[in-house]
């Protein structure tokens, strides 16, 4: 790549998009005539949804970007921009998705800027992780980089959402909008509850009651049943109908309820604040739901624990600031975990008090008992995602499973094995070897015989691949990049091995690859390979 003069990217299946943007055209068109002859109508609805694939589809027809000797200029349809290569920092690959089972990511090229801002380019894109057009492409960048800038980091980085590079807009918008529905339902508890004990208190109105305060009290009135509908969807609302539309056309019940009764059964309505509260039978009484002030606690909670979760990813990427943009951060998951316990006393208690939760000593009481448990969890969910650096001693003994199973270096349970025995070791070598062969291993087992790679925890050495480790040098141990992939968990170090000129991953928890590497170091055919040939018994001839 070192005599690359120009990189131009256009998108991929440019004639199936500029076919699309004749397509919202001519939607456009048919929408534009039908609203003027015929009015709003389904025609109307499907044209403008053509205009729209249109109008997106002529935005990705016109992004490309072309690299040259003076630096990177991009154009899309709504803006045009250049940047030089002394103004850039590092070219970067960018992953725009989450990585499931069923969806890939999409690849794209970013650019980090001397003045930190990051800018992400329109092309190229690729929606494969072994794309040898985007990868020559992303090579090409870097070496035009190389030659007429000064990249930063000799390595390319991958920014995915696991990363510290991700911005942290999207959690903390989320965090707020969710605060903000525990704050409306929270509000509404005490009307609510209000409601209740107005219902419960009210009693059947008289003659003599004013016109005035009739809504107050609970007025009876007489119907037949006509008909019922019931369905048992969701989105539609189940009807009881009446003889002659009296007192009402139809009133809206739950599916249970429309089932109770039949045509011709004569009910009694109960009448509250303008609302029908009580539909009486001969053989049945259904009563409308009406949400409950516990049940609005109980959303306010949740809306309250929902927040906590995008809250701990912002405070993990602002912990984690001082990173770099391609080092995965520690998962958020012991926080969810900390939110689960917390839900566990808290939604029965805002059921229970919802509004008597600083009068009741009860209610006090559990509060301040279950506070503290929330209080331990976060904290020990605190120590579970601090920053690990490699160097940092992790280990309180032997972190290694004898015989079989495999080990959680960080549990903090130790165990000292027999050095004859095998320990099974949860590690794996990310790249493919003659050792590893399409990435096949997920644990390393040593002490009883040679390092070796096997595809399971034990016990037993079956299929296990001795690691040639007269070959293997130790260059770096690090944290966890992007481009480490998805599957490495967040806790898990690198150790970088040169293996004969080949650049090797080893990947496991802190505790058990400081004892890999540490086996690996004092491997008797380690130490034989470093001995003169001439104390290795006799010279050659």
């Amino acid at each position: 790549m070192a005599d690359v003069r120009e990189v131009s990217c256009r998108p991929f299946g440019g004639r199936v998009l500029w076919f699309f943007v004749g397509l919202g055209v001519a939607g456009a068109g048919a929408a534009a005539v039908r609203l003027a002859y015929g009015g709003p109508d389904a025609g109307l609805g499907v044209g403008l949804l053509l205009g729209l694939v249109g109008a997106w589809a002529l935005y990705k027809a016109t992004a490309r970007v072309r690299a040259d000797t003076y630096g990177v200029h991009s154009w899309t349809l709504l803006r045009r921009r250049s940047v030089r290569w002394g103004d850039i920092a590092g070219v970067r690959v960018r992953l725009k998705y989450a990585h499931t089972s069923r969806v890939q990511d999409t690849r794209g090229v970013s650019l980090l800027l001397r003045d930190g801002r990051r800018l992400l380019l329109p092309q190229p894109r690729s929606w494969s992780h072994d794309d040898p057009d985007f990868d020559a492409k992303v090579d090409a960048f870097r070496a035009l980089h190389r030659l007429h800038g000064t990249p930063e980091s000799g390595h390319v980085a991958v920014v995915s959402y696991r990363t510290a590079g991700r911005g942290w807009a999207g959690s903390l918008a989320l965090c707020v909008l969710l605060l903000g529905g525990a704050g409306l339902a929270a509000w509404s508890v005490p009307d609510a509850a209000s409601g209740e004990r107005a219902w419960r208190s009210a009693t059947p109105c008289t003659a003599g009651t004013p016109a005035a305060e009739r809504d107050e009290c609970l007025t009876t009135l007489t119907a037949v049943i006509a008909r019922t509908d019931a369905t048992r969807s969701r989105n539609k609302s189940s009807w009881l109908y009446f003889v002659g539309g009296r007192p009402m056309d139809r009133l809206a019940v739950s599916s249970d309820g429309a089932e109770m009764f039949r045509p011709g059964d004569s009910v009694e309505l109960t009448v509250w604040r303008g609302e029908v509260r009580e539909v009486v039978g001969e053989r049945h009484v259904y009563r409308l739901h009406v949400t409950a002030s516990g049940e609005l606690a109980v959303v306010a909670a949740v809306c309250l624990l929902g927040a906590g979760y995008p809250a701990a990813r912002v405070l993990l990427r602002l912990r984690g600031r001082r990173l770099p943009d391609d080092e995965v951060l520690p998962s958020a998951l012991p926080f969810a975990g900390a939110l689960v316990g917390t839900a566990l006393w808290l939604l029965p208690l805002a059921h229970l008090h919802p509004t008597t939760l600083l009068t009741d000593p009860v209610a006090i009481t559990w509060a301040v008992t279950g506070s503290a448990a929330t209080l331990a969890f976060l904290v020990r969910a605190w120590r579970a995602t601090r920053i690990r650096t490699p160097g940092e001693n992790e280990a309180t003994g032997v972190t290694g499973v004898t015989g079989t199973g495999a080990t959680g270096g960080d549990s903090g349970f130790a165990e000292v094995p027999d050095p004859e025995d095998d320990v099974f070791l949860a590690a794996r070598f990310l790249d493919h070897t003659d050792y590893n062969p399409y990435g096949f291993g997920t644990h390393v087992v040593l002490g009883g015989g040679p390092l070796a790679v096997t595809p399971h925890p034990g016990p037993g050495r079956f299929a296990a691949k001795p690691v040639p480790v007269e070959r293997l040098v130790v260059t770096e141990v690090r944290r966890v990049r992007g481009s480490d992939g998805d599957t490495v968990p967040s806790g898990w170090h690198i150790a970088e091995l040169d293996d004969e000129g080949t650049l090797v991953r080893l990947a496991a928890a802190p505790a058990d690859l400081t004892r890999v590497l540490h086996e690996l170091a004092s491997d008797p055919l380690r130490r034989e390979s470093q001995v003169p040939r001439s104390r290795r018994g006799g010279t050659r001839r």
